[in-house]
């Protein structure tokens, strides 16, 4: 396919699914409601995840379920806990769940954000089990469950679910309505066999993914780690042979999806005029006007690195002193799960490294970094995103980051560089980028320097280099991709396929370009 558009997925729907109702399932909700000046409105949260997934709802008119998080969510429903999305141009049904306070803080914070989390993200983070939080996971997914089958009506519908939060739901479902066809996608890496051994439920959340008749990661080698996992930690369980594992008679197609960008639509918004208006409000509030300007977008959460790329900067203005009064850092901080005390923990860090930082070089009404504990609006990051001469992604494990491919999207002006760590996801793609370790403080500092002195011509080769991978692979190749392998699936595989390896389903080969080399 020559271009890849949202007419691409409806295409995919009508020709493989027609007649069939699509289900997403999600921890967080695609539209949150709220109460604002005695009126009743609705937002769509930031969320990377949402923007992917909100293409195939639209195309598919079905219905997504998701935890109720709005302040006014339960106002915004009927009977059947249904709300009309979105508001201006309804296109398909979100499903509600409600948790109860201590359910959803133990089943969110616990043991998805505290155990499996930790436990999937290689940053040397002591992950925290407990029974409790246990329960309350499975308990949440089989509350999760019943929604899907209610949706479903004991139909053969298609069930998409979104990410670690749900790892038991594909195998309950299976159980009580085989004629489901149930795909999952990881966004999060997978880890390697030895760290899934740690988690004391692995067989179990194992066996729940094994549930899914197609099963997404962002990486072929988080396949490769899952493949391996299986084999040590799941009993009556094989993989891999032709990218299958099977379990129980049931076999699961496991594939590579690296998600993406709307990259038409970023480009877009890259070129209005409040785009515009934002970048002379931002260069308003940097005080002098800054000759070299560098940014960090992200979640403030100990996956992203943002200490170690603190440390950086602050070295780079120790070895070159020549950047003091001329280069201002913007780092965007989003507040994240403040209710672990490790988060807060965290925000203290960088709030003490800020001042730290800025105590040090600042002089004369100019100090070099600008720190932003809050969320902006995508208009606003866009235009930080044209304003920076660099862009900062120094993940320490990331599933794929899609602030690097953001920031690729936004260049229409194909200048800027990105630095990028070479363990997110996106570095497998973005090759043009500077990619560097960034548990290395040294080699990021280094990263920056060469970022700020190269040459013109070289940057916009390697801008129009990247903007090229993200185009080509977008979003909607993400999703018409993922659906397509989905309808390849054959959810009455037989009870032999155990005792029998070499009859087990060979998938078509991914063929996303430019990547493939780099992808195993």
């Amino acid at each position: 396919m020559g271009q890849w558009t949202r007419e691409s997925i409806r295409q995919v729907i009508a020709s493989k699914f027609a007649g069939r109702k699509i289900i997403a399932v999600s921890n967080r909700e695609p539209y949150q409601h709220f109460r604002s000046n005695n009126r009743m409105d609705c937002a769509q949260p930031a969320s990377g995840l949402i923007t992917a997934v909100d293409p195939i709802m639209r195309a598919s008119g079905g219905v997504w379920i998701a935890q109720g998080s709005g302040e006014a969510d339960r106002e915004a429903v009927d009977e059947w806990d249904h709300a009309r999305v979105p508001p201006d141009e309804p296109a398909y049904t979100l499903r509600r769940v409600w948790l109860a306070p201590e359910l959803s803080r133990e089943y969110y914070y616990g043991l998805s954000n505290e155990a499996i989390w930790p436990v999937c993200h290689m940053v040397f983070r002591r992950p925290q089990f407990t029974e409790r939080s246990w329960q309350s996971y499975r308990r949440v997914n089989e509350i999760f469950a019943e929604a899907v089958l209610q949706e479903a009506g004991g139909e053969a519908a298609v069930v998409l679910i979104q990410d670690y939060h749900f790892a038991l739901l594909p195998r309950i479902l299976k159980r009580h309505n085989p004629k489901l066809r149930v795909a999952q996608f990881w966004h999060i890496p997978w880890p390697d066999a030895g760290a899934v051994r740690i988690l004391p439920w692995r067989e179990e959340l194992l066996q729940g993914l094994l549930g899914n008749d197609l099963l997404g990661f962002q990486l072929k080698e988080d396949c490769a780690h899952f493949f391996a996992s299986v084999a040590q930690n799941a009993r009556n369980a094989l993989g891999a042979s032709g990218g299958c594992a099977a379990a129980d008679g049931h076999v699961t197609t496991v594939r590579a999806f690296p998600i993406s960008i709307d990259f038409a639509e970023h480009s877009r918004r890259a070129a209005s005029k409040d785009v515009d208006a934002n970048m002379r409000r931002w260069l308003g509030e940097l005080g002098p006007a800054p000759e070299i300007v560098g940014i960090g977008i992200d979640r403030v959460d100990y996956t992203k690195g943002i200490p170690e790329r603190l440390a950086a900067l602050d070295l780079l203005f120790q070895e070159h002193p020549e950047y003091l009064g001329r280069l201002v850092f913007v780092q965007v901080g989003v507040p994240s799960r403040t209710a672990i005390p490790e988060y807060r923990s965290l925000d203290d860090e960088i709030a003490a490294q800020v001042s730290q930082i800025n105590g040090r070089w600042a002089m004369r009404g100019w100090k070099p970094i600008v720190f932003v504990p809050r969320q902006l609006d995508q208009q606003t990051l866009i235009a930080l995103h044209l304003m920076a001469d660099f862009c900062v992604v120094s993940s320490l494990h990331d599933g794929m980051n899609l602030v690097a491919k953001e920031f690729v999207g936004s260049r229409i002006d194909e200048d800027g560089v990105l630095v990028l760590s070479e363990f997110a996801g996106a570095a497998r793609e973005l090759t043009d980028a500077l990619i560097v370790n960034p548990f290395c403080v040294y080699e990021i500092a280094a990263a920056m320097h060469d970022a700020i002195t190269m040459a013109p011509q070289e940057r916009r080769r390697r801008m129009l280099g990247m903007r090229a991978v993200v185009a080509a692979n977008n979003v909607y190749r993400w999703g018409s991709e993922l659906l397509a392998a989905l309808a390849r699936t054959d959810p009455s595989h037989g009870a032999h396929h155990d005792r029998h390896r070499e009859r087990l389903p060979e998938p078509e080969e991914n063929t996303y370009a430019r990547r493939d080399a780099q992808f195993v």
